[in-house]
């Protein structure tokens, strides 16, 4: 049957929601098998149904949804369809997300804010996951949200592979745009084996998207800067840091992020004269009009792929990433 893997009695099945569905052929393509082909649709007063057309009584099931824009529409197509595996009897069902929906309200800042991040994993536990899968989370400690396991996927290796066969590390610097993207950019810099620098930057709390760039830590003058994100949203960060970098004296400013999410006006704001390419990975579906020359796209399907794999077999996923390049 189509979509399904026999090893000794376990079976493996993978389904997708609409959002991305190049990223889950090709998943599906990297594990060797098939989607299970969904019957999925919304209704004219936007109510969404799904329906598998064949059986997954006692399957290990995987479920790709990539949260993308409307993303509380794509977040409750994929609670729809893990509580429609729930009630066909699938044995275990793994919630895969790789771009975790509102990471990025994983706590409370000010009084009287929703830790919505939390609410998402409450979700999907109630929908009858019993594991979540995801990239890069904006916040590691998202994974204690969820009352069970959380393979947190690093996309990192494959953004290294890129960058040690483009740059030359004789003259690069690895940048954090901010304060809190620190322990992340120390990382890279200690596996590529450069030095780091900071942007010590400044947000109006009452004011969303808007940044100020203040000064620079570390030296950036004649150096080609890696600026390493976990997402791009507006660019606005990513936009002021490169330029706050050239008008020090950096003679190219490489960007690096796994999550793509290019709300507007991120790609005009990307295409600038002060960035000379950004590179992302393709978690998040790309739109022709999103893209812009200086944009490379790498695949995340592989690691994806690879980790389904190890779940499925009861193998290591950690094993993944310990010793990692």
């Amino acid at each position: 049957m189509s979509g399904i893997k026999i090893t000794g009695q376990k079976r493996l099945v993978l389904v997708s929601g609409r959002a991305h569905p190049q990223l889950a052929l090709d998943i599906a393509e990297e594990l060797g098998s098939e989607l299970v082909e969904t019957d999925a649709r919304t209704f004219a007063n936007g109510e969404i149904y799904a329906r598998y057309n064949e059986s997954v009584r006692g399957c290990d099931a995987f479920v790709l949804q990539s949260h993308t824009s409307p993303i509380n529409e794509w977040l409750m197509e994929q609670l729809i369809m893990v509580d429609a595996l729930k009630r066909a009897s699938a044995k275990r069902i793994t919630v895969v997300s790789p771009f975790y929906p509102y990471a990025r309200q994983d706590k409370k800042g000010r009084g009287r804010e929703p830790i919505s991040a939390r609410l998402v994993a409450d979700l999907y536990k109630a929908a009858g996951a019993d594991r979540i899968m995801s990239v890069d989370l904006h916040a590691a400690q998202i994974q204690g949200f969820f009352d069970g396991p959380v393979d947190h996927l690093f996309a990192m290796p494959v953004l290294l592979e890129h960058f040690r066969a483009k740059l030359d590390p004789s003259t690069l610097t690895v940048v954090s745009p901010d304060m809190g993207r620190v322990r992340v950019a120390d990382i890279w810099s200690d596996k590529l084996g450069v030095p780091l620098a900071i942007i010590h930057k400044r947000r109006d709390p009452m004011v969303h998207n808007q940044v100020t760039v203040h000064e620079i830590v570390g030296e950036v003058e004649g150096r080609v800067c890696l600026l390493v994100d976990d997402l791009i949203d507006t660019g606005r960060t990513i936009a002021k840091a490169a330029e706050a970098l050239k008008k020090n004296g950096a003679i190219g400013v490489v960007v690096a992020a796994t999550h793509a999410v290019f709300s507007d006006p991120a790609p005009q704001l990307l295409n600038s004269e002060y960035i000379d390419s950004v590179v992302v990975t393709d978690t998040l579906p790309i739109p022709e009009e999103k893209r812009f020359p200086q944009l490379e796209v790498l695949s995340i399907a592989p690691l994806i792929a690879r980790a389904i794999h190890e779940v499925f077999d009861d193998g290591s996923v950690t094993s993944m990433f310990d010793g990692a390049a």
